[in-house]
């Protein structure tokens, strides 16, 4: 009797500890009330902010008022709300309030409680895309809530092998990760090293998906992205059933797709929904866009510093023309002007929508005006580094757009230094990161390196869906055909 008197008294010392912290905050709430047909006190502790108390009050309060309570057991058979819990582990209480739970416990049972979910759901409305916005397909997005990306991905994927795996971490956070992956499908190391990585996580607070692509990285220190984000649930489906592995933080818009390639960065999921001729031309506009992008600008500094003998004689004699009055050599310029738009683009990004597209076209005129106005840069390097601007923002993916921003400038530097040889060190440089950086260990550049002729299929260019017969061999997938070829291609009328 003494030692179940000791026990109880820790019992109750435990209860205080946990609660001295929560009393202090203003929506935490206790309530005492009385079964009527067994006389019995009992006690709600919940946090009023996380809590639907409507649900409780008409679901769960008066099963226990008027029901047949004697334990803490009954709560199961008394209450009908599929998630109800039973706990003797104090360590439980704290998770569980947190997480939208009401506990239950009784004055003469303190070893155990029970757990009611009566969470309160505060989400916004699923929406159109708006960083991956598409004139026809599907208008749906992700938005922050965990539960509802995962039925959103389910609707589209409604197979037992669809396989999700949840992990939580950060100390203080506790955040929910949702791991999916097509079981027969996806790798078994693919996942093994996504699932893992994940749990080695050792960082405090996850507040969005964009926390995980950088500790999760195989190259932390390089611009490229090497897990491609999406907010589109379509997407996340359909690179499922290629065998990729996708990740959903809860609080985050945004789905990580990897392992994933290059040539990734520069497909929209929009070309699947047009007609191949078409995607692919789009495909080959982007990458040229990119490419006018990062090398123009470079190219013209190299040119007029080095390799005045480049220069066609009509075309010499325009641009000595239009630089006669600018005091500044081409690099300062080129820079001035660079730094001109990337100002132009952050001012336009952090302040509201209508305010900053107004920002980046007024400012855009009237600085460019006054610049060449006044002397400080030449008309022909306004033109060029705008459509250099614009050529840039055709990368569909967000964060490829930012690194394409940011490597600009070593070209600058090196084709200031050494002309276009340095153009040609800066490439030379850049690929060999490109051909060491890996996504999830799988090389970054396939299908170009190592060459893959199966995958070329759906990289630069699209070909019809009816050629698409094979999953990408980099991936290494459980089942690498994805339909008979043969039955695909035979085209039957119905009077056959």
């Amino acid at each position: 009797m003494k030692k179940d008197k000791k026990q109880d008294n820790k019992k109750k010392r435990e209860k205080q500890e946990w609660e001295k912290t929560l009393v202090k905050s203003f929506d935490y709430k206790k309530t005492y009330y009385i079964n009527q047909k067994n006389n019995l006190r009992f006690c709600f502790t919940f946090m009023t902010t996380l809590v639907d108390e409507s649900l409780l009050q008409d679901n769960a309060l008066p099963y226990l008022l008027e029901g047949d309570f004697k334990k803490i057991d009954d709560i199961k058979k008394l209450v009908p709300i599929a998630d109800v819990q039973i706990s003797d582990n104090t360590d439980d209480i704290e998770q569980k309030l947190f997480n939208g739970y009401v506990m239950v416990s009784l004055e003469n049972e303190y070893k155990r409680f029970g757990f009611i979910a009566a969470q309160k759901e505060v989400v916004r409305s699923v929406t159109a895309p708006e960083v991956e916005f598409s004139v026809i397909g599907p208008k749906e997005a992700f938005i922050e809530s965990l539960d509802q990306n995962i039925n959103m991905v389910r609707k589209r994927l409604p197979i037992k092998s669809l396989v999700v795996q949840d992990i939580t971490i950060g100390k203080l956070s506790n955040t929910k990760i949702a791991v999916f992956y097509v079981d027969g499908i996806a790798e078994k190391e693919n996942v093994n090293t996504v699932i893992q990585r994940i749990k080695d996580i050792e960082f405090d607070h996850i507040v969005d998906s964009s926390y995980i692509v950088q500790l999760i990285s195989d190259n932390q220190n390089s611009p490229f992205p090497q897990l491609l984000d999406t907010e589109r649930p379509d997407r996340v489906s359909a690179v499922l059933a290629e065998g990729k592995v996708v990740v959903i933080v809860d609080g985050s818009p945004h789905a990580l797709i990897g392992p994933t390639t290059l040539v990734e960065f520069f497909g929209s999921f929009e070309d699947y929904l047009l007609n191949w001729f078409l995607s692919s031309f789009f495909r080959v506009i982007r990458l040229f866009g990119v490419a006018f992008s990062i090398l123009v600008t470079p190219v013209y500094v190299a040119v007029l510093s080095y390799h005045y003998e480049l220069i066609p004689k009509d075309l010499l004699s325009t641009l000595i023309t239009s630089r006669r009055a600018v005091p500044l050599p081409p690099i300062l310029e080129a820079v001035f002007l660079e730094l001109v738009i990337e100002l132009l683009r952050e001012a336009g990004a952090r302040l509201p929508s209508k305010v900053g597209q107004t920002i980046g076209i007024v400012g855009g005129i009237v600085i460019g005006t006054a610049s060449v106005e006044a002397g400080l840069t030449s008309n022909v390097l306004l033109i060029i580094v705008a459509l250099a601007a614009l050529a840039s923002f055709t990368t569909p993916i967000y964060r490829m757009g930012n690194t394409i921003r940011l490597i600009r400038f070593p070209f600058l530097l090196f084709a200031e230094l050494w002309g276009l040889l340095g153009i040609v060190v800066s490439f030379a440089f850049l690929m060999t990161h490109l051909l060491r950086l890996t996504s999830l260990g799988r090389p970054f550049l396939q299908p170009l390196y190592p060459p893959r002729p199966t995958d070329m299929r759906d990289a630069i260019i699209r070909l019809p869906f009816n050629r698409q017969n094979k999953r990408p061999l980099f991936l290494r997938t459980g089942s690498p055909v994805r339909f008979n070829k043969k039955t695909a291609n035979a085209k039957k009328d119905i009077d056959e």
